[in-house]
């Protein structure tokens, strides 16, 4: 049997190389997971309760419209006109199984082999292995000491194949959030370059702020070059439930819709019911678990402040803090495998998200009981 040399190519998923550790421990203390992003507390009660009632629905088991259910496209398209002051309309909006599905459907109706895509570095994993997966190009757009991509050095990248820049912000790995300023630059940039701007707006949630993010939904020509992606995953902590959306004009919702066809169908009809409770019944739940994760993030980066075991915090933000490990003589993945299994911390390698190594780890802590933060300086310390 034959495989692609694309996929061969591939290294295996970073989360799950990670907790393929995990079962090679033979500590006993309970370990301080800051792998996954995922949400691992519960949703709301109204999206608990709706999940539960769908279960017993006649049509719970039947395809949704493949778009999405009308419902689910009109609420989200509410909740983002109220948060960027724009108009989207639901056709706007098409409903994926978790906004990964959506940057694969929107890359491959994009791209073709042989072309050229950007990503800002440290980039997204998925992003990266998708892209290869199909055949594209990916060409890195190495930031500056603050995190933040210029759009000056993109303009130097794009050829005659490039179709595509994507920006993730808040970042992941680094929880760096774009300013909107620098935002609207990579706009100008796609549209004079006839390409298309991918905005992964996972965690806009979680930003500092809570004005828009941007304003590219305000100028009336958004949809020819504009790509927004977005996931109820974070917000209503449904990650199992698969359900993420494409915000874009006609021709890549049509687009799209075909990869999705392929791929899934449609969105999961129990995860588009759970989005619409969490939209319409959790907003305060959601801004509750935003403001919580904040206060992680603080706690973790005055657990961090004195440098434990001299690992030092280089970035955070969302759910992500982007830490230097202190041991240039042992290999990334040397230093993780370590940290799991002589001292109870599972992290991802920040060789997922770079082409070199770079002595960095990705450390999630918005998983994490505030006791559990508290604790991971001590373990650090051990390392040393």
């Amino acid at each position: 049997m034959r495989f692609s040399r694309r996929v061969e190519q591939l290294v295996h998923s970073p989360i799950g190389a990670a907790h393929a550790l995990v079962g090679l421990r033979t500590n006993e203390r309970p370990l301080l997971d800051l792998s996954q992003a995922a949400p691992s507390f519960p949703p709301a009660d109204p999206v608990i309760e709706r999940i539960a009632e769908v279960a017993h629905e006649a049509d719970a088991g039947r395809y949704p419209p493949q778009p999405g259910l009308p419902q689910l496209r009109e609420a989200f398209a509410n909740d983002l006109n109220d948060g960027y002051a724009a108009n989207i309309k639901p056709d706007d909006v098409l409903i994926t199984a978790g906004c990964n599905q959506a940057f694969c459907c929107v890359a491959s109706a994009l791209t073709s082999p042989g072309d050229e895509a950007i990503l800002v570095a440290p980039f997204y994993f998925n992003h990266d292995m998708w892209l290869k997966i199909e055949g594209v190009e990916v060409k890195y757009l190495e930031p500056g000491p603050d995190l933040q991509p210029d759009p000056k050095q993109a303009q130097a990248l794009i050829t005659d194949k490039t179709r595509l820049i994507t920006l993730v912000s808040p970042g992941n790995p680094t929880g760096v959030t774009i300013p909107k300023e620098t935002i609207h630059e990579f706009a100008e940039l796609a549209h004079s370059n006839n390409i298309a701007l991918i905005v992964d707006e996972t965690y806009r949630s979680f930003r500092d702020e809570q004005s828009p993010a941007h304003e590219l939904f305000s100028d009336s020509n958004w949809r020819d070059n504009i790509i927004s992606l977005h996931s109820f995953s974070k917000d209503f902590a449904i990650p199992g439930y698969r359900c993420g959306a494409v915000v874009g004009g006609k021709a890549a919702i049509t687009e799209a819709l075909k990869v999705l066809d392929c791929l899934a169908i449609s969105a999961p009809r129990i995860g588009q019911e759970a989005a619409i409770a969490g939209l319409l019944h959790a907003q305060q739940w959601r801004l509750e678990q935003a403001s919580r994760i904040k206060d992680l993030e603080l706690r973790f980066l005055k657990s961090m402040d004195g440098r434990p075991g001299g690992f030092k915090v280089i970035s955070s933000g969302a759910y992500f803090g982007w830490v230097q490990h202190p041991r240039p003589d042992l290999t990334t993945q040397e230093v993780v495998r370590r940290l799991v299994l002589e001292h109870d911390v599972l992290t991802i390698p920040g060789t997922a998200f770079t082409n070199t190594d770079q002595a960095m780890i990705r450390m999630s802590f918005a998983n994490l009981e505030p006791t559990q933060v508290d604790e991971l300086p001590s373990r650090l310390n051990e390392f040393g």
